[in-house]
């Protein structure tokens, strides 16, 4: 999750989408059995796992019900990692008034010495500014692109699980890859 924030992962929705409507399309000429010679060329676990249901003849309602319980859980555990840096956002401020606070006690001790006091009002005038600076530059922008990417892998997991049913429904692969289309238009 800490990369993401440096290199967001590169979704291929049309690449899925060619590749879902393919197998559709081998599950329809030679039937389901025959996507598992496909399994090696999954690369992301999710898709595998469904399309290892998929072979291994699971119906259709319990293949959706055990991948959304898994979105489900991959939703959670991502957002939970969001969090932190919106939980920083929120914190940083309130470091900020501190530091001020602590820049304001100088000042104050140094109350007979004019000189000094410029110093110790700048010190609390910084640390005000690095606090919200940092909330509102740094960590809620992280949050955000966070929440954008995970909500962008969801997506895609549901676009998944979407046409795994429709193979699953033995669905046209024409009609499956239109109905995907939609997720990423």
């Amino acid at each position: 999750m800490g990369r993401w924030i440096l290199a967001a992962p590169v979704i291929h929705s049309d690449a899925i989408i060619a590749q879902l409507s393919g197998w559709a399309d081998v599950a329809r000429r030679e039937g389901v059995l025959a996507l598992e010679n496909r399994l090696p060329e999954c690369e992301d676990a999710f898709t595998r796992n469904g399309l290892q249901m998929l072979v291994d003849g699971f119906e259709p309602d319990k293949i959706r019900e055990a991948l959304e319980t898994e979105i489900a859980a991959y939703e959670m555990r991502q957002r939970t990692a969001a969090r932190i840096w919106e939980s920083a956002g929120g914190y940083a401020p309130t470091i900020g008034i501190l530091g001020a606070v602590l820049g304001l006690i100088h000042v104050m001790e140094n109350l007979s010495d004019p000189a000094k006091l410029g110093n110790g009002i700048a010190v609390s005038f910084v640390a005000t500014i690095y606090g919200v600076a940092s909330a509102n530059l740094i960590f809620l922008p992280i949050a955000g692109k966070l929440r954008t990417l995970i909500q962008a892998q969801v997506t895609q997991r549901e676009l998944v699980l979407d046409g795994l049913l429709g193979i699953a429904y033995g669905e046209n692969p024409k009609l499956i890859a239109m109905r995907l289309q939609g997720y990423v238009r």
